[in-house]
């Protein structure tokens, strides 16, 4: 199974910003504070692999994006909805950024070679159509995994 994970509103609040000093998050708590909580959900399924689905990626790099998560989750990471190739021109820059977070989910999978099971965690839920909610796991922007009901879900759609 692969598992498209944001950043931003799932493993720390939604209050992430880049500047001159780096990668700073303007509220209580530090950067990847609930990772531990997803880190421990995946234990059950070391066969799951994760796609980052997070402007991290297209912001500071999928290298750098990757190694800013914990280890044990940064060894499950497979690739990226966003890809330094699609960042050659200015088009495909601005196309991806106004895609909703499920348009660049399916643009991922029309890629690859053949299906497999997904689910998505992310707290943009814009665009996603009826037929596909089952598949996303929908967190709190300020809270994240840190929600107990949340949590709750990710794990019995990890089982199934």
């Amino acid at each position: 199974m692969i598992l498209f994970l944001d950043f931003d509103g799932v493993l720390h609040p939604d209050a992430v910003y880049l500047s001159k000093r780096g990668i700073e998050l303007r509220a209580e708590g530090e950067l990847f504070m609930w990772s531990s909580l997803l880190s421990e959900a995946l234990t059950k399924h070391p066969d799951i692999q994760i796609v980052l689905s997070t402007s991290w990626a297209r912001k500071i790099g999928y290298d750098r994006a990757r190694k800013a998560l914990p280890p044990e989750l940064s060894s499950r990471v497979i690739g990226a909805t966003w890809h330094s190739a699609m960042g050659r021109g200015w088009h495909e820059r601005i196309l991806w950024d106004v895609q909703t977070r499920y348009n660049q989910i399916a643009t991922y999978l029309n890629r690859r070679p053949c299906p497999m099971p997904w689910l998505a965690v992310d707290d943009d839920d814009e665009g996603w159509p009826d037929y596909q909610r089952e598949r996303l796991v929908l967190t709190d922007g300020m809270h994240g995994l840190s929600v107990p009901g949340v949590l709750d879900e990710l794990i019995t759609k990890l089982k199934t």
